[in-house]
């Protein structure tokens, strides 16, 4: 074969990838949201999903039907000993069928997804009848999340070596044995002669109270805040990704450097949680959420700098400074979250605490989903894919900007602190209203109570 022949071919064939990755990047910028979904059911494994996706109808339940009287206990015996029996059971089981290995690992996400879905509820109602300890009760949660992450990225590795897959599952039955034991010394009151019968009167009330309080101006204004917030910020982690992993242009890290470079970074997000629990809990959301969002806007500037190289010119090696840079960015992102955390617990309504924070958070939820599309587009739009980073630094820098125009809507967002109550009058004190009206049953009090102040309003 002639020289010309094998450069025809070999011209060819870089058409061909050139074409491939064209389609690749419009399939993937159109079907955003379903290749979301994709990935995260392939690299957490679809039961996670499912159980992350049914969080508010979990939310409903502790709400709206309570067990032997409880509202919340019940709820955390059922997803310790669902999270028990489950992980127990792949531990023990060498030659598990796929169907019952599907089968636990769904329960297992389900107990999760139960257990968090009541935790928030908790928070929330707290944050209800203690308003002081809001932004501190946050900052706890906040603080437990991030110590459990880092503990994780520690020791996940060490232990899969020394223990087995197998071995690490039943390791997991003891969180979920500590879950058994919340549900055990919760101190919580008792409803008395609850109508079991009454119980799709309570779910219908609940929807009513929920989409009621959802057109109050004081709540769907720092919603569509939060929503905008995380839509905003477009997500090119992908881009990042690959280019950290090129031989090229690159850094050339292993897949394996980026998990270590994660799990150091890690860090950040504890240091955030404890920078908003010592200095900015008390200040007004509006302010807090200002400057959060102007650093986070500034802190995408480390990426742009790491992709120009421009931390070598400075003597500064990839590596400690892409770690300086994922701390850095966890950092702000725990410091921008948490203000909005506290916001979601102060717009609960009483009654339905469970529901509405998880409606809240699947809001936000969509908001990263938004993000994510975006990002697939930005990338698709200058031409950046697995193996070209020409505009990387512009669609950084857009991104960087993007951080920044959530301030143009900060007005939606209320002027108050932590300390006070955002609520109309109408929903924060349907609670207290209800206590006065005896011919409301005691086990429905709540909800027809908001159900009928929202609807006079």
């Amino acid at each position: 074969m002639g020289e010309e022949a094998k450069l025809q071919i070999i011209h060819s064939e870089e058409e061909e990838v050139q074409e491939s990755e064209h389609n690749d990047g419009i399939c993937s910028s159109i079907c955003g949201p379903v290749n979301w979904f994709r990935m995260l059911s392939k690299e957490l494994h679809w039961s996670f999903v499912f159980g992350v996706i049914v969080k508010p109808i979990w939310g409903l339940l502790t709400d709206a039907v309570p067990i032997l009287g409880y509202r919340r206990r019940p709820y955390f015996l059922f997803a310790g000993s669902l999270g028990v029996v489950s992980m127990l059971f792949l531990s023990l089981h060498k030659n598990l069928h796929i169907v019952l290995a599907l089968l636990s690992l769904t329960a297992g996400s389900a107990a999760v997804a139960i257990a968090d879905v009541t935790v928030d509820a908790c928070v929330a109602q707290n944050s209800g009848s203690h308003p002081s300890l809001a932004a501190d009760m946050q900052s706890l949660c906040a603080l437990s999340s991030s110590i459990g992450a880092l503990v994780g990225f520690s020791l996940s590795g060490i232990l899969v070596h020394l223990l087995g897959p197998m071995g690490v599952y039943g390791l997991l039955s003891i969180p979920a044995g500590l879950l058994v034991l919340v549900g055990v010394l919760l101190k919580e009151s008792l409803t008395h002669n609850f109508a079991y019968q009454q119980v799709n009167q309570n779910l219908t009330d609940a929807a009513k109270a929920m989409w009621n309080t959802l057109k109050c101006p004081e709540v769907w204004r720092p919603c569509l805040y939060m929503y905008l917030s995380f839509a905003l910020s477009v997500d090119i982690q992908e881009g990042m990704f690959y280019w950290a992993t090129d031989s090229k242009g690159g850094p050339h890290f292993s897949k394996e450097s980026i998990g270590y470079i994660s799990a150091v970074a890690s860090i950040g997000s504890l240091l955030g949680a404890i920078l908003y629990q010592y200095g900015l809990k008390d200040h007004s959301f509006r302010d807090v959420l200002f400057w959060t969002q102007l650093l986070f806007g500034l802190s995408g500037m480390l990426d742009l700098v790491l992709v120009l190289r421009l931390n070598l010119k400075f003597g500064i090696p990839d590596y400690f400074f892409m770690v300086m840079d994922a701390s850095v960015s966890q950092m702000v992102g725990r410091l921008k979250w948490m203000p909005l955390l506290v916001l979601s617990s102060k717009l609960c309504p009483p009654g339905i605490e469970g529901t509405f924070f998880a409606l809240l958070m699947s809001i936000d939820n969509t908001g990263l989903m938004t993000s994510r599309w975006g990002g697939g587009l930005l990338l698709h739009v200058f031409k950046i894919t697995r193996t070209k980073f020409h505009n990387l630094w512009l669609a950084i820098l857009i991104r960087n900007i993007l951080r920044i125009t959530p301030l143009f809507v900060l007005f939606l967002v209320p002027r108050s602190d932590p300390n006070s109550s955002i609520l109309p009058d109408g929903v924060s004190d349907s609670k207290e209203t209800t206590e006065s009206t005896p011919a409301i049953q005691n086990e429905n009090i709540e909800l027809v109570a908001l159900v009928h102040n929202m609807d006079t309003r």
